[in-house]
């Protein structure tokens, strides 16, 4: 089967692999029809991953169809559409049983965390979705079977895998209400996508901020918001919190480890002495209001100097963070979608053949071309 394999920083390679097949009774094989580059494979892409090993299949974002089932599978059968959720989740353990589905007991035993598809050995193993076949574990809780009926494309459903539930988690977990003043930092696919959560969840402002002029631009045109590119505004954390009149009720950062580092955030970063930027962490620390609430939805790394604690903690900031529990948020969405509350499908603004993964990954991370969300079609 052709997939997609990372071979070193910055670079990955469609190849020829060995086919997907199962290995466990309660495994699915699902014929890949769409997937999607996700902002958390770019990580992977420029190596601060550092538990990938050379040609191991990454992507994490799949649509397909089931072509074979374990002989313990009794939920799906073959011929039936699917969308496979990110989080590895066995769904009868602790944390799959109360919708915490990213951090299932059962799915990880390199270490006490979730397993996720495509992110290596140190994540469960699992072989990612940028492929032509995909091995599903977890058979009968994992996939989502899309009705017969269902008028939705591949390219909409792809998104359910982790990009629209990622957003709304992430607002929900935050504990935005009706009336909130909500502030979005990067306006990348989830960034974009929890903007529209947060109007949906009742906030009555919402503000973004980024770098990259033609996100902006997209925030403003699709999601109505007000937006500021940090660079042309000097202390923004600080000119936001004025602006709101004392701070933003809750402050999303959906930039993780994109942010602009420091001088001396890359030196260390490079000796792996930190684990990148903090720098979407403390305008967001600025920005919100004193007993607001900071929800970090962006990738981090493992460990940070100079973190600002204190500031925090002076101002009873509550701060909430983690990898989204999606699986359980996949129907949620499918039905908003399917009944007009929902379009997610505006951010798609590249459409390539799995053989020009290596253009999509190009254009997404240098950020060319008015590069959005790339979908990927074997």
């Amino acid at each position: 089967m052709k997939a997609v394999t990372y071979q070193g920083r910055r670079k990955i390679k469609v190849k020829e692999a060995e086919d997907a097949s199962l290995r466990r009774k309660d495994d699915i094989l699902v014929r890949i029809t769409c997937s999607a580059i996700c902002g958390s494979d770019l990580h992977i892409y420029n190596g601060e991953l550092k538990s990938m090993s050379d040609n191991y299949i990454i992507g994490h974002e799949p649509v397909g169809i089931v072509e074979e089932v374990g002989p313990e599978v009794t939920a799906v059968k073959k011929g039936d559409r699917v969308v496979i959720p990110f989080c590895a989740s066995c769904g009868s353990c602790f944390y799959c049983m109360n919708h915490m589905e990213s951090q299932c007991d059962y799915s990880n035993d390199a270490k006490d965390t979730g397993g996720y598809l495509g992110f290596g050995d140190n994540y469960g193993g699992f072989q990612g979705a940028q492929a032509e076949l995909l091995r599903v574990p977890f058979g009968d809780s994992m996939p989502f079977i899309v009705p017969e009926n269902s008028e939705l494309e591949d390219e909409k459903l792809v998104l359910l895998t982790d990009t629209a539930p990622t957003a709304l988690w992430g607002v929900e977990h935050a504990g935005v209400r009706k009336g909130d003043t909500v502030i979005v930092l990067g306006c990348g696919p989830v960034g974009l996508l929890a903007q529209k959560m947060a109007w949906l969840k009742g906030a009555s402002r919402v503000i973004a901020v980024d770098h990259v002029e033609y996100r902006l631009q997209h925030a403003k045109k699709t999601n109505r918001v007000e937006a500021f590119n940090f660079r042309e505004t000097k202390d923004i954390g600080f000119y936001l919190r004025e602006l709101t009149k004392g701070g933003a009720d809750v402050v999303i950062d959906c930039v993780g480890l994109d942010a602009k580092r420091t001088a001396v955030e890359t030196i260390e970063t490079a000796l792996m002495l930190q684990g990148g930027s903090l720098g979407a962490l403390r305008i967001a620390v600025d920005a919100v209001r004193k007993f607001g609430t900071i929800m970090l939805v962006g990738l981090y790394g493992l460990k940070y100097n100079a973190f600002p604690l204190g500031a925090m903690y002076e101002r009873n900031v509550t701060l909430k963070m983690g990898i989204a529990p999606v699986n359980h948020y996949i129907p949620v969405l499918y039905e908003m979608m399917i009944g007009g509350k929902l379009d997610p499908s505006d951010i798609i603004t590249h459409r390539l053949p799995l053989t020009d993964a290596e253009k999509g990954y190009r254009l997404f991370n240098d950020k060319e071309d008015g590069c959005i969300k790339v979908i990927l079609k074997p």
